[in-house]
């Protein structure tokens, strides 16, 4: 069994070495970073499985960073960060993170998001069981079994959280699925507050796969309640 390897990027040493404890007890490998100078080669040459990003770093901050990594992984990311505003947590979520958390944050629920990234994760990767599985939307085809997203015969560049919504969805067409129920199911974890970042997948999931994201023809809002997907 491989040992999930972190790479944890902060420019604030005693923020390192308190998450290296923590991760390290749990029995997972970390490599620690005070800039994201060699973010790239980094990730590349000790196979990271997930990155604690810091976002206030000198020269290349983490939104920046951020946007290198998904230019190339599709690994899970968590932002780390002192800056709180709900506009500072649309905009890591808008740029490609998985999830967020304000420092000072409380280490153990820190360690519980970095399970359920992992976890989640090793789900999305594992080789379908099943025989090819199509949903298809007139114009839109979603592929369980190649996890492809395609909008007229042309791939659609999916994160896994927005997949993961979409599959969510479509796999029940017509169920009206509450902003709690999405985040628990995606995030495998009590909702707290998740309206904002439900509605930032939402928003960006729509711009992918909708011709009009003003004016859905699938995922519909159901105001006051959630969500649902319409063929």
């Amino acid at each position: 069994m491989n040992i999930p390897h972190i790479l944890v990027v902060d420019d604030e040493k005693e923020i390192t070495d308190l998450v290296e404890i923590y991760l390290t007890q749990e029995g997972y490998q970390v490599t620690k970073r005070y800039n994201a100078f060699h973010l790239i080669e980094d990730i590349k040459e000790n196979e990271i499985d997930l990155v604690l990003l810091d976002v206030m770093m000198p020269e290349i901050n983490g939104i920046q960073a951020l946007k290198m990594i998904r230019e190339q992984f599709h690994i899970p990311v968590i932002i780390v960060s002192a800056k709180t505003a709900n506009q500072d947590k649309i905009e890591g979520l808008l740029s490609g993170a998985d999830d967020y958390v304000s420092k000072p944050f409380n280490a153990m629920e820190l360690v519980a998001r970095v399970k359920s990234q992992l976890r989640r994760a090793q789900v999305f990767n594992k080789p379908p069981v099943e025989s090819s599985q199509i949903i298809q939307a007139t114009d839109l085809v979603i592929d369980k079994q190649k996890k492809s997203v395609t909008l007229d015969n042309q791939p659609l560049a999916l994160t896994r959280i927005e997949y993961e919504i979409l599959i969510l969805l479509a796999s029940e067409p017509g169920k009206v699925f509450s902003i709690e129920d999405i985040f628990e199911e995606i995030w495998n974890e009590k909702s707290n507050n998740s309206n904002n970042t439900i509605m930032v997948h939402i928003r960006k999931l729509r711009e992918k796969i909708e011709r009009q994201p003003r004016n859905p023809r699938h995922i519909k809002t159901v105001w006051g309640i959630g969500y649902k997907f319409d063929l």
